[in-house]
Order: C-alpha cells, then structure tokens, then sequence
C-alpha cells in the first residue's frame, strides 16, 4: 500500500515509535530510523527491517532537542531515501513532580523534545510535500494532550500542544494533498513500562499481573495494555486512501480512558 513512499519516524529505536515503523516497513514505506541507543542494535534493526520487508532503511542520531539537527534529519531522509512521505512525530521524554518543584531545566527540555519537534519537523517535512502532492503527518500525542494528571505539568502542556499544532497545520494543508492527525495513546506496554509493571509489583507484593491491572484500574476501564503494534496499524490507517479526508483529528486509542 505505501511503495515507493518515505517515512520519518522520529524516537523509532524502541517503544511505540518502533511498533509503527516496523508497521510503515511492513506497508512497504522506506523508513527513516531515529533515537538513542547502542549502535550496534540500531544497526540490527536497520538491517532486520530492511531485509524482512524488502525496503530501504537509514537511521539519523539527530537530537530532538536541537532544530538544526532536525531539519538535517528530514534532509537526510530526501537524500537517501529520496523523500518524506510521512512524517511520525513521535519522540518524547518525561519527568513528574508537583508545579511548585518542577525543575525548569526539566520543563524546557521535555517542551523541545515533545512540542518544539514536532514544529520543526513539520516545517522542514511540508515544502517538499506540497510539491508533490501527497503527505502524512502523524503526531503522536497523548490522552494527556485531552486530559490531565498530577505532577506532570511539562508533559501535558506539551502534549495539549500537539494537538492545537496538529489542528493548525492540518488547517494550512488542507488542499495541498497533505493531511496531519494526532494518535492519543493511554497506556502502552513498552519496555519501559513493563519495568515500571514489575518494580511496582515487587513493591507491593504483587504478581506482574495484579500490578498491571491496579494500574490499568487507575485510569483506564479496560484492563488491557494498548500496544505498540495497535498504534501502528492505526498510523498505517490514517496513510491509507481510505484515511484521505481526515485531518486535524486527535484519535484516543485509551481503553475507555476518556469515556469516563
């Protein structure tokens, strides 16, 4: 479905962003790999994604947190891959603490790596995708970009942000062939929740399971994980023809979080 189409997926090396590249590979995208990690495993999944789903592969270290690194990330991926069809804005950081104790350092880091990148990715993405007529934005947001929770003032500003720049630019593109929608997961099994899962669980006393579903239960009605590998699918869908009309939407995939 998506030959002979680009994709950059930013914060891809793991996680959710590694469950929609692998999904974009799958679809036949070219992906653009991105993040943090030893090189040797970056250069694994390199090679694995390339040769499992017989596409083009790269990787970028660039800094999410730097402007110049990302437009040279974005012109990386025209070099090499030859264009940028779908642009993933997906790399995020977090910190929780109470306002009154919020390190600044902090706050500043995770609106540049969480907000600030998503502008400048975008900007460098859609002049090349305004020339040829086709383009997918996909910004990875949060149910924290809809709703909030304590001590996490950094992450859900950046995260409402999103979504306002999600609406903005899918304002600016709308008869330029390029549609922008923001994924707002609840919670995710990643690797860095699963160790979240069974630290709580030791601490408590509890199997792996009964600390999953006290967590779930905090939030969430349904008492099971989204995965990596949902939230992929649904980015493949808003690549889709049939996803051709829809745009500056802001999609939970929550579990029944926001329902409540």
């Amino acid at each position: 479905m998506l030959q002979g189409k680009v994709a950059v997926v930013t914060g891809s090396t793991s996680g959710i962003g590694l469950g929609i590249a692998a999904a974009l590979a799958a679809d036949g995208a070219a992906i653009m790999l991105n993040g943090f990690g030893d090189a040797g495993a970056i250069e694994r999944l390199k090679r694995d994604l390339a040769e499992r789903h017989g596409i083009k592969a790269g990787y970028s270290a660039a800094d999410m947190s730097k402007p110049a690194q990302i437009r040279e990330l974005v012109a990386a991926a025209e070099h090499e891959l030859g264009s940028v069809d779908i642009l993933v804005n997906n790399a995020g950081i977090q910190h929780v603490a109470p306002v009154e104790s919020f390190p600044e350092d902090k706050w500043d880091a995770i609106i540049a790596v969480n907000l600030s990148a998503a502008f400048h990715a975008s900007k460098a993405a859609i002049p090349a995708m305004k020339r040829r007529g086709w383009g997918r934005i996909i910004n990875i947001a949060s149910t924290h970009g809809l709703v909030a929770s304590a001590e996490k003032a950094a992450y859900v500003a950046a995260k409402h942000g999103i979504i306002g720049l999600t609406k903005v630019v899918a304002i600016e593109t709308a008869n330029a062939g390029i549609t922008c929608n923001a994924i707002c997961p609840g919670w995710v099994l990643t690797p860095l929740v699963q160790r979240q899962v069974e630290a709580r669980a030791r601490e408590r006393g509890q199997t792996v399971e009964q600390a999953k579903n006290a967590l779930l239960a905090e939030k969430q009605p349904m008492l099971r994980f989204t995965t990596p590998e949902n939230l992929g699918a649904l980015a493949c869908f808003l690549c889709s023809d049939a996803a051709a009309t829809m745009t500056g939407e802001a999609l939970p995939m929550d579990g029944g979080w926001l329902a409540q």
